[in-house]
């Protein structure tokens, strides 16, 4: 079983940074690819970025490519999500998943088996 908790949302002005943490407890974190997701009212939750195991596969959804950087430190179990350039259209709850311990890489939030608590992320225009 993995935990996650999520910290580092909040409110932002339009073209403003935040940094989201993700803390996983469990001595497997390596094994685990990550990925971060968000869900914005009324609206389906989305993909946003994912990075395996080892750190060296990365892929982001196209409307944050360019703005938005997912990087992990295993020797911490912390994955993050720093995001710049932010727009008011990225206003939404960010949650944190893993897959299960040596499941491949995936976009497909319905394949990742664990997920944190979500942070509320606020961007005003």
């Amino acid at each position: 079983q993995v935990q996650l908790t999520e910290s580092g949302g909040g409110l932002v002005q339009a073209g403003g940074s935040l940094r989201l943490s993700c803390a996983a407890s469990g001595r497997t974190f390596a094994s685990h690819v990550m990925g971060w997701f968000r869900q914005a009212p009324g609206k389906e939750r989305e993909f946003v970025a994912v990075i395996s195991g080892s750190g060296g596969v990365i892929n982001y959804a196209d409307s944050v490519k360019g703005r938005f950087a997912i990087s992990r430190d295993n020797a911490k179990n912390t994955v993050y999500l720093q995001m710049d350039a932010l727009k008011p259209e990225d206003k939404a709850v960010y949650y944190c998943a893993a897959r299960a311990a040596g499941m491949s890489y995936t976009t497909d939030y319905s394949r990742y088996n664990y997920w944190g608590q979500g942070t509320q992320v606020t961007v005003s225009s």
